[in-house]
């Protein structure tokens, strides 16, 4: 930033951006949208911190210090960026178990999810959640039960009939664990499966795309017009979870090409910088924090020490007095405090 100041950078540009198709709708989401450069360079780094934070956790767990269960989001990062954008922190949200992103995106940090993620007391739910029980204020992260996601229908109907301000949003990232979504759906349409519910297919690449999608659903719902259904076309680069290598039912090649020409993060970086809204240099230095805080962040994940067996049962209930738990057998008892 030294040969450039900030009067030099353009403070906001407007992007023509793909239209959105439509389900029971008059009109969808603006195509022309303004960007500023604050926002963008927030944008940028938020998607930054979550793709590093998430080939961190790869690597891990390849290194088996992370076990279990643990499902990246890498190439999913403008969802969660571009919805954060148009909604509030007071809003509720809730997730599967693809979750690290949204729980940084609710006010996590990237120590108390590395750390929540290697089984630490440091973890944002104590060490004992891992990668598909991970919370925040307002945010019910890590649902890690495929099957419980079966009774969507049901949530339609009464979201429809009380008319409730629910967004519902479908992460389309083409696969079913290995089913591709054309083996498993007579009709990939997920945005219009609401029925009676109006709905909106949207690029899930581009975070613009996303964020004004957001804005008018977030719109629609809160003007008492009932639940939104959105579908978010996008993609994971990893497998389901770090159990799938991800290319016995995908080739390489799909993956690049997605890569090369989608990747939501390179096509900020593009827009940011042919339109002279940041420098190379400037997104550099980005690069270059955003590595030392997920190093610092595996230091203190890997070094920080676990819970210890009598906080086993902690926090089971909230505001309770403490109780007795059973253990291992009915002989072991372990206290539980809220």
């Amino acid at each position: 930033m030294s040969a450039r100041t900030y009067a030099d950078f353009t403070t906001q540009a407007t992007f023509e951006i793909k239209k959105c198709d439509v389900f029971k709708l008059d009109e969808g989401p603006a195509t022309q949208v303004v960007l500023t450069r604050d926002e963008g360079l927030q944008y940028y780094r938020t998607m930054q911190t979550m793709r590093r934070m998430e080939l961190k956790a790869d690597q891990l767990y390849k290194q088996k210090i992370i076990r279990g269960f643990c499902h990246l989001y890498d190439g999913q990062e403008a969802c969660a960026v571009g919805i954060e954008a148009s909604i509030n922190l007071s809003d509720h949200l809730i997730t599967a178990y693809r979750a690290h992103g949204y729980t940084y995106t609710r006010g996590g940090t990237v120590k108390e999810i590395m750390a929540e993620l290697t089984g630490r007391r440091g973890g944002i739910a104590k060490g004992k959640g891992g990668s598909m029980h991970m919370y925040c204020k307002h945010f019910y992260g890590g649902n890690g039960i495929v099957g419980a996601q079966g009774q969507i229908f049901e949530t339609y109907n009464m979201a429809a009939l009380w008319k409730l301000p629910v967004i519902f949003i479908c992460e389309n990232n083409r696969y079913g664990m290995g089913t591709s979504v054309e083996r498993a759906a007579a009709s990939t349409d997920y945005f219009k499966r609401g029925e009676f519910i109006p709905g909106l297919r949207v690029d899930g690449m581009d975070v613009l795309c996303v964020r004004e999608a957001t804005r008018f659903a977030a719109d629609h719902c809160r003007s008492g017009k009932g639940p939104i259904l959105m579908e978010l076309q996008t993609y994971r680069y990893h497998g389901h979870s770090m159990s799938d290598p991800g290319v016995s039912y995908r080739t390489r090649e799909e993956i690049q090409e997605v890569r090369s020409k989608s990747d939501p993060i390179s096509m900020l970086k593009d827009r940011m910088l042919s339109n002279n809204m940041a420098s190379v240099e400037e997104l550099k230095e980005i690069d270059v924090e955003v590595r030392k805080e997920i190093e610092d962040a595996a230091q203190f994940a890997t070094t920080d020490p676990e819970p210890p067996l009598e906080e086993l049962c902690n926090h089971i209930f909230c505001d309770m007095p403490s109780l007795e738990v059973r253990g291992t057998n009915p002989w072991a008892k372990l206290k539980s405090v809220s």
